[in-house]
């Protein structure tokens, strides 16, 4: 039989499918993964719950499939991941269709109600959906944060950190199937090991994880400002093979906002954590992602989080605006009262400002050489990254034809142009 998966949402969720594409294959399905081609067999769809636009493409998902369950054209469907997580039962009522709904955690069912059995022995298995070069690596569940505007504590519950032991073994196997780079997610990597060891210990983990032979790049996403492990720092200027590149929220910067989003931190302590982060890894790249239009966000507040923008000059940044979420406490005890408009122009206006700032700092890099890696091809160019790239979400580097180079393998490139947001470049000898 056939299984179709089609995942939705941030790279957390692609694990989940990559583990349920393992199992599925093992037990003797024929398996595809966001195939544009479906017919017959079923169809499981990992659903993401976080924003409005993300709730919106999952249940139009539901309903397509849906239809094509009515029309003959798919034998089953079945439905998991966070918006079932959290709206299962209004999902069932509204959607028939559907055989069968599941969870963030309980996926594994789905083995056992298509007539097979889950695999325990080969949890951390996966079929990677990502070029073979590269994995994302899941290192914990769940937040203890509770900001103000975040349903993801309501989907995933407290924070549950992995053994170390574990995720050490998961990545010796990715290693020696050819995998030279991890990117190290959770909902928050700050927090790793607490509720296991007793201590913030993603600076041990990232020690071992670096010892492993043939790891060439090492990198971390979503980290969270207060409680911030400053050893990590240590680590990463230590250690070759982690990138000098970090991903943390911040999300505002005015001490108004930070208080009513309910960040832990003020302005001053934001800036100061910044001030050491670069002192720590001079050539650092930071990535962080800024909300607009929260409840009670005055023209002050956005002045001063367009201030914070031009101060630090984040060599990375994505923002969005916000959209209230039944449950948190924003939803739940503050008016939504900064006009959509205004969210919206805010948010073209902080974008407007970063892509100044993101050009001037590509520009800063021609004439420099890189070490990249060679993701794939596409018409008149190699596509490329550096350390300071994460997949999928930063600038790429463009390199000419001029030689033949292969996919997944490092060279060094010397950058000869750069606009807003790519850079272009030929290899060199050196």
């Amino acid at each position: 039989m056939k299984a179709h998966i089609i995942s939705l949402g941030c790279s957390k969720n692609l694990v989940d499918s990559e583990r349920l594409l393992y199992q599925l294959q093992a037990a003797g399905f024929q398996v595809s993964h966001n195939s544009d081609h479906i017919e017959d067999g079923v169809v499981i769809i990992n659903t993401c719950g976080f924003i409005q636009d993300a709730k919106e493409e999952s249940i139009e998902t539901i309903l397509e499939y849906a239809q094509a369950k009515q029309e003959g054209i798919i034998d089953k469907l079945f439905v998991f991941g966070c918006l079932s997580q959290r709206y299962a039962d209004e999902l069932k009522a509204e959607i028939p269709e559907v055989d069968a709904f599941y969870g963030k955690f309980n996926w594994p069912n789905i083995l056992t109600d298509l007539g097979c059995s889950y695999r325990e022995e080969d949890a951390h298995r996966r079929i990677l959906t990502t070029p073979s070069h590269y994995a994302y690596v899941k290192i914990s569940e769940g937040c203890n944060r509770h900001c103000a505007y975040c349903a993801i504590p309501l989907i995933t519950g407290k924070h549950r950190s992995r053994p170390m032991e574990d995720i050490v073994r998961e990545v010796e196997e990715l290693v020696a199937g050819g995998v030279k780079e991890v990117q190290l997610i959770a909902q928050d990597l700050s927090y790793y090991g607490k509720d296991l060891y007793g201590k913030f210990n993603l600076a041990e983990l990232m020690e071992k994880l670096s010892d492993i032979e043939g790891l060439e790049w090492l990198r971390l996403h979503y980290t969270y400002p207060h409680l911030f492990p400053m050893d990590i720092l240590r680590v990463m200027r230590e250690r070759k093979n982690i990138c000098h590149y970090l991903d943390m929220a911040f999300q505002h910067c005015s001490d108004h906002m930070l208080q009513q989003m309910k960040r832990h931190i003020n302005a001053e302590e934001t800036y100061r954590l910044i001030e050491e982060i670069r002192k720590e890894v001079p050539d650092i790249h930071l990535r962080t992602t800024l909300m607009t239009g929260h409840p009670g966000e005055t023209e002050e507040d956005f002045r001063q989080l367009k201030e914070f923008v031009q101060k630090v000059r984040f060599e990375r940044m994505g923002a969005f605006y916000f959209s209230s979420e039944d449950g948190t406490y924003s939803g739940d005890h503050y008016e939504d009262d900064v006009p959509q408009e205004v969210k919206e122009a805010r948010l073209d206006e902080l974008m407007e400002i970063q892509h100044g700032i993101s050009e001037e700092i590509n520009q800063a890099k021609v004439g420099k050489c890189l070490k990249v890696i060679i993701d794939r091809e596409e018409d008149d160019y190699y596509i490329a990254r550096s350390e300071y790239d994460s997949p999928e979400v930063d600038p790429e580097i463009l390199i000419t034809k001029d030689r033949e180079l292969n996919i997944g393998d490092f060279y060094m490139a010397r950058i000869t142009q750069a606009d807003t947001f790519d850079l272009f470049a030929e290899i060199t000898d050196n």
